[in-house]
């Protein structure tokens, strides 16, 4: 009895210092002066640093009681502050690893001289948060506390270390190392999970905030984000008369060599940009480019696990990368394939395109298809698709090389595409050089390329990159310079033919007013801002503007081969009573352009989770496990929530 009685008064005598009754110090207070937990009274010393996970830092000794009120190395090492430095690799995918171990060790174990801590420094601090926020975003976690650059870190006059000092000299010795061959803008070629994508293109757009940022489209039938990272000398909004153009890959979760290459591609923007490059600069300066790197991140997530699984020396009958099952992974969650999953306006504009009374561009969704099984990656990429005025998009697939002017341009800049020598998955377009009419090879319903070139403005085409759907490691770096300049060079191209707005006599943008070309069956109508671009070759054409109660403009232009940007063609319309339309009464419609989910059919994916009484269900994430289940406290902390 004696005895239980002493090891509770024990219990309660080492406790006290973290709860005392008198007065709560947070974490960090104590030895900031605010309050006082210290109950033995001891006096701060120098001593060895030996802290496991520390113990790489470029100085040897440390003080107890540190910052964060901490007596000991035991206290440090049972406190989950430590506990989430040897965890936070593995949580973060290897972002910003070693980076944040070392600053938060800086904190736990700061170096010590004469008896006096010296502290980080609140500069070092204040960038790696910058550069790494969406690292934590992504997995949904808080800032730690103890890595508070304003309360636990000193500025440069106060005498600070940096405790990232060695690290940034030997990746500086890194770099410099690197032959001249090799690309200036260093990329890792490697894959990336979902995770290691999202903070990848989250980074990247952080290190060019001026000129980048990301933004979601919506999300997989799994709940992963469909992320898109943009560039733009100012991103996030549209500017008058700037051309805006998409790339678009891994539709097909097991085609997985495009959505590498928009992932290099986007760091590479980024970096070169920085680094001066004037083209970079030029094609940035003049373009908005929207790249979504994985359209099926679900199904991605099948094809890799396929591939490890392929790769393990133990299994028998190893298909290999190069294989893949071809089809494991191909469809969504739901077993759909995204690119059958679109509206089939091609029926649509084959049954009506000899009538004159319906038009065969811009054709509306009909309002059967929203009857059927629409995947949310493709609800999320038409609503995307017709939020914004692209003008041209390409769709990067595995599969046998394929793609008339757009497709020569990304296959003529393709070290192989357009090798006239080259036989390729069964197939050989030497005839045609690289490229093919889709149609011509084989067709299909509910694609994504005719969606965008009968819905909207926007002409794509389908870039199939090579047979090998899931390529080794070893080949994504020369994949990457076999398609780098046919990318640019496609992003380039945007810029040529005509481009305008059309206004009022009052100067009024019109917005939705048609402009077609004698000879060409499909139009362009005009955007928001009532701007227009309108793609075309060399030559001599006429233009004819129309709108909605406005009078008939049309214009003869002349584009010289040597045209190296979009010429500026204005349209001025006057306004005129509008006369009733007999088309109207004889060829009512139900389906209209505007309509689209007209019965609110994926409202139900952005309904929150509510318990009884309509509060708002809390979910925990997935990796509170590593703490709930060592022994000590949650750290509530860590909860963005909180």
């Amino acid at each position: 009895m004696r005895l239980g009685l002493s090891v509770l008064l024990l219990s309660l005598t080492r406790s006290c210092w973290c709860v005392p009754q008198q007065q709560t110090c947070h974490p960090g207070d104590e030895f900031l002066g605010k309050c006082s937990n210290n109950v033995a009274g001891d006096t701060p010393t120098c001593t060895e640093l030996n802290l496991g996970y520390c113990n790489d830092m470029e100085y040897s000794s440390t003080i107890f009681p540190n910052i964060l009120g901490h007596q000991s190395r035991l206290d440090a090492e049972s406190g989950a502050e430590y506990l989430l430095l040897s965890v936070i690799h593995g949580l973060l995918n290897g972002e910003c690893s070693p980076e944040i171990r070392l600053l938060g060790c800086s904190v736990l174990a700061s170096p010590c001289k004469d008896g006096k801590m010296i502290k980080p420094c609140r500069s070092t601090c204040d960038a790696l948060r910058k550069d790494c926020a969406h690292a934590f975003e992504s997995i949904d976690m808080a800032w730690p506390y103890f890595l508070d650059c304003d309360r636990f870190f000193a500025s440069d006059q106060e005498g600070c270390v940096d405790p990232l000092a060695g690290l940034k000299a030997r990746q500086e010795l890194d770099m410099s190392s690197h032959s001249h061959d090799e690309p200036s803008t260093i990329i890792q070629f490697i894959y990336t999970s979902n995770t290691q994508m999202y903070s990848l293109l989250k980074r990247t757009a952080a290190k060019c905030s001026q000129i980048s940022h990301v933004y979601s489209i919506g999300r997989s039938t799994e709940g992963r984000d469909l992320l898109v990272i943009e560039f733009s000398k100012n991103p996030g909004q549209h500017e008058l008369l700037e051309p805006e153009i998409k790339l678009v890959a891994n539709m097909h979760g097991n085609e997985v060599l495009g959505r590498q290459l928009l992932v290099y591609m986007a760091q590479y923007l980024c970096s070169e940009y920085l680094l001066g490059n004037q083209r970079i600069q030029t094609i940035i300066n003049t373009t908005r480019i929207h790249i979504l790197a994985s359209m099926n991140p679900d199904g991605y997530e099948l094809a890799a696990s396929e591939v490890e699984d392929n790769n393990d020396p133990e299994l028998s009958n190893q298909e290999g990368h190069l294989l893949n099952g071809w089809t494991n992974g191909r469809t969504n969650a739901q077993n759909l394939d995204l690119n059958r999953n679109f509206p089939d306006l091609t029926s649509i504009f084959y049954r009506n395109r000899r009538s004159s009374h319906y038009r065969i561009d811009h054709i509306p969704i009909p309002d059967a298809y929203w009857f059927g099984k629409v995947a949310p990656e493709t609800y999320a990429v038409m609503k995307w698709i017709r939020s914004l005025p692209f003008v041209q998009s390409a769709s990067l697939h595995g599969g046998d090389m394929v793609l008339k002017q757009l497709a020569r341009t990304y296959a003529d800049a393709h070290d192989t595409m357009s090798n006239n020598d080259t036989e390729r998955c069964g197939a050989n377009f030497y005839r045609t050089r690289g490229i093919i009419n889709g149609a011509l090879w084989y067709s299909f319903a509910g694609g994504m390329s005719d969606f965008n070139y009968l819905h909207t403005n926007c002409l794509e085409i389908t870039v199939e990159l090579g047979c090998d759907k899931f390529p080794s490691e070893a080949e994504l770096y020369p994949e990457w310079k076999r398609n780098k300049e046919a990318l640019l060079s496609f992003m380039e191209s945007v810029h040529r033919g005509i481009k305008g707005v059309v206004t009022d006599l009052d100067g009024n943008r019109i917005k939705g007013a048609t402009i077609s070309v004698r000879g060409i069956k499909k139009d362009v109508t005009t955007a928001e801002d009532g701007d227009y671009w309108r793609l075309l070759n060399p030559g001599t054409h006429i233009l004819t503007t129309t709108a909605k109660g406005y009078s008939r403009v049309s214009k003869r232009v002349y584009l010289p081969h040597n045209l190296n940007k979009a010429g500026r063609v204005d349209f001025l319309l006057e306004k005129v009573p509008i006369e009733p339309d007999i088309d109207d009464y004889l060829f009512p419609t139900v389906d209209t352009w505007e309509r689209f989910d007209p019965y609110n059919q994926f409202e139900r994916f952005g309904e929150p989770d509510v318990r009884e009484g309509g509060i708002e269900r809390q979910q925990k994430p997935w990796w509170w496990n590593y703490f709930s289940q060592s022994g000590i406290s949650p750290p509530n902390w860590l909860l963005r929530s909180v």
